[in-house]
């Protein structure tokens, strides 16, 4: 039995105009291959014919798409995280007050809780729109960093907030506090590589591997 996901959807007004193949990686959070590989196998269709690589897209054009198969069947990871404090929550969206120590999503090597996983632990649905690890996700705050996190509910919501982002008209203030007098350093110019094993995102390795 297959276990592919066919999904329905409506062209939204910000991708009309574009060709399918570039408008669906930007909708489903694709890669452009994946999505191309689709359409060769008439796996996107269009009033129950297979669509074209170099066809345009109109809004609220009802496209089918018979997803590819999950890579990592693993469901995400819950991650109840107490004292989760919800800022805003409607049909589209979920803003939180992400603590620190927190991760926005699961990555290789992390093992404490995640946005994702402390919301959908919290009974919240949120959209199924982007890498399976990174569903709802439209931007991301390090571990270290405690603030708002706007988090898609729907698959809309993820669009148009992925391409606010995308396009930097999200206005976005950070504050720092820093205890001490920090002197004179010298910043990191060397290759940059998530460690694979460490319970920490990211960490900058010194040749790089």
């Amino acid at each position: 039995m297959s276990n592919r996901e066919q999904r329905t959807l409506s062209v939204p007004e910000g991708v009309a105009g574009e060709r399918i193949d570039s408008a669906l990686t930007r909708v489903l959070g694709l890669s452009r291959t994946a999505v191309v590989k689709l359409l060769e196998d008439g796996d996107i269709t269009t009033s129950g014919k297979p669509m074209a690589k170099s066809e345009r897209v109109t809004a609220h054009q009802i496209i089918e798409v018979l997803m590819p198969a999950p890579i990592n069947q693993d469901p995400i990871p819950l991650t109840p995280l107490e004292g989760l404090t919800i800022v805003y929550d409607d049909d589209a969206i979920v803003v939180i007050d992400k603590p620190v120590g927190c991760a926005a999503h699961p990555s290789p090597g992390w093992m404490g809780p995640t946005v994702v996983g402390a919301l959908m632990a919290a009974g919240y649905s949120i959209s199924t729109s982007g890498a399976a690890e990174r569903q709802g996700i439209v931007h991301r705050l390090d571990v270290g960093t405690s603030g708002l996190m706007i988090v898609a509910k729907s698959d809309r919501a993820f669009t148009v907030l992925k391409d606010a982002f995308r396009n930097r008209s999200v206005d976005k203030i950070y504050h720092a506090l820093i205890q001490g007098y920090p002197g004179r350093c010298k910043p990191s110019t060397g290759p940059y590589r998530p460690w694979p094993t460490a319970n920490s995102p990211c960490p900058c390795l010194a040749r790089g591997n």
